[in-house]
């Protein structure tokens, strides 16, 4: 059977994939977690390709970034828990059904399946990108709007997060060997201290996939580097 190269524009209009990222989606939202629908799905995938495209990688690996920073959230349409694993599973049936080359499915699903902090580990350009794209999505959008209002916040600490975060820029430098996350935060929402209390494990697991890249990682909340 002939594989094929399948695009990133492929994948957005699979109505297979779109529906498991909206009933991912809905889910989450009935247990009150923070957006993982089509906006995250995009941006993930158009993070993940800056970063890949600002190293210098070729064409194809960073379409393929953007393809499993697309479904990468997949998973949630079973449960939240091992959800990175889920959705490696259910990417390898529809990848596998589209006529997917090995090579490259073995790629998009080993970065699915290892996108989430405390089992995932960045073991390719694709899954360090993944990573660092994913975990640096942290912005006020994310937060749904039936949880803003004040006695809402005040119960959730990824939610009150999330809505302090007015702007977050990453920055490849290559000359200096960095990548950078920049956040700027309404410290009346929510205290600094309290993004590193939620996020510790995934500034970490960063790290990591900024090694695995060359590169080292670096922090900045409200012009102070932290990291």
């Amino acid at each position: 059977m002939n594989k094929k190269q399948i695009t990133y524009e492929e994948i957005k209009n699979n109505v297979e994939i779109s529906t498991y990222i909206k009933k991912g989606n809905d889910l989450l939202g009935a247990i009150g977690f923070t957006e993982h629908g089509f906006a995250h799905a995009g941006k993930v995938a158009e993070r993940a390709a800056e970063i890949l495209t600002a190293l210098d990688y070729d064409e194809r690996t960073i379409e393929l970034a953007k393809i499993a920073g697309y479904i990468h959230d997949i998973g949630n349409c079973i449960n939240r828990n091992d959800h990175a694993q889920s959705g490696a599973i259910m990417a390898f049936r529809i990848l596998d059904r589209m006529q997917f080359d090995t090579e490259e499915l073995a790629d998009i699903i080993g970065a699915v399946g290892n996108h989430d902090e405390g089992t995932g580990e960045a073991f390719s350009p694709i899954s360090a990108a993944l990573i660092l794209a994913d975990k640096s999505d942290v912005r006020r959008s994310r937060v749904r709007y039936k949880n803003r209002n004040e006695e809402k916040l005040s119960e959730d600490i990824h939610d009150r997060v999330n809505y302090a975060v007015h702007h977050t820029h990453l920055t490849v430098d290559t000359e200096q060997k960095s990548i950078l996350l920049e956040l700027e935060i309404d410290t009346e929402i929510s205290a600094v201290m309290e993004y590193f209390e939620i996020f510790l494990t995934r500034m970490i697991m960063c790290r990591n996939a900024a090694k695995f890249l060359g590169l080292s990682f670096e922090l900045s909340i409200n012009n102070i580097r932290l990291l």
